[in-house]
């Protein structure tokens, strides 16, 4: 049976603009029931831009609006006569000459829809520099006054799975931060609680006792 492309962006697709219920858009995308559940709650996946199925001719809208009417329906892949786009191999983002030109346009829509990406992520999605990057950060670019912040999945300078990815990394490693940030904090009031007890500067509290000389 032949697979969805990107069945998690897929379901964030699927559950934002139709009205399937969340078995038959399990049984599509191969996603279970709660996953697509945790989905629409907000619980999974949040902040994934959706990868919409009508577009690169996995379904057609008339076979959506078949099974939105049948609860009991179950959405059916269109035929494909086109080939599946190979993986490309790991190396520098090649971007082609007529496109080089909409990358500043990509970066501030980046920056702009997705603060928590770094520099070097951005640089990478787009194949630019970080140089690149940060001036049209600092609004130092060139030709800032005429920039559009546009997507750059929809430009063609990056698919919608690398996008959700670097997403999904920046977005992990935020959390690793932030509680890492909440564990030192909450270990430093432990300190000074205790020596707020025990009558001590709580400065002091944290230094080994080395005992007298």
């Amino acid at each position: 049976m032949s697979q969805v492309l990107m069945p998690k962006a897929t379901a964030v697709w699927l559950v934002e603009n139709t009205t399937l219920t969340f078995d038959q858009i399990s049984a599509f995308t191969g996603l279970h029931p709660l996953e697509i559940q945790a989905i629409a709650d907000g619980e999974v996946a949040g902040g994934m831009t959706g990868y919409d199925p009508t577009t690169n001719g996995q379904l057609t809208k008339e076979e959506i609006k078949r099974v939105e009417a049948d609860g009991n329906a179950r959405l059916k892949l269109s035929p494909r006569d086109v080939p599946m786009p190979q993986a490309r191999s790991k190396g520098p983002r090649y971007t082609p000459v007529a496109k080089r030109q909409d990358r500043p346009d990509a970066i501030a829509w980046l920056l702009k829809t997705h603060p928590e990406l770094q520099d070097s992520q951005v640089a990478k999605l787009v194949g630019s520099t970080k140089s690149t990057v940060q001036s049209v950060k600092d609004r130092t670019h060139w030709n800032m006054q005429n920039l559009r912040q546009r997507d750059p999945v929809t430009l063609g300078l990056c698919s919608l799975k690398d996008l959700n990815d670097a997403v999904d990394r920046a977005r992990r490693k935020a959390a690793r931060e932030d509680s890492a940030r909440k564990k030192g904090m909450a270990d430093q009031g432990h300190v000074e609680e205790i020596a707020e007890e025990a009558g001590l500067d709580p400065a002091e509290a944290d230094q080994p006792d080395l005992g007298e000389r």
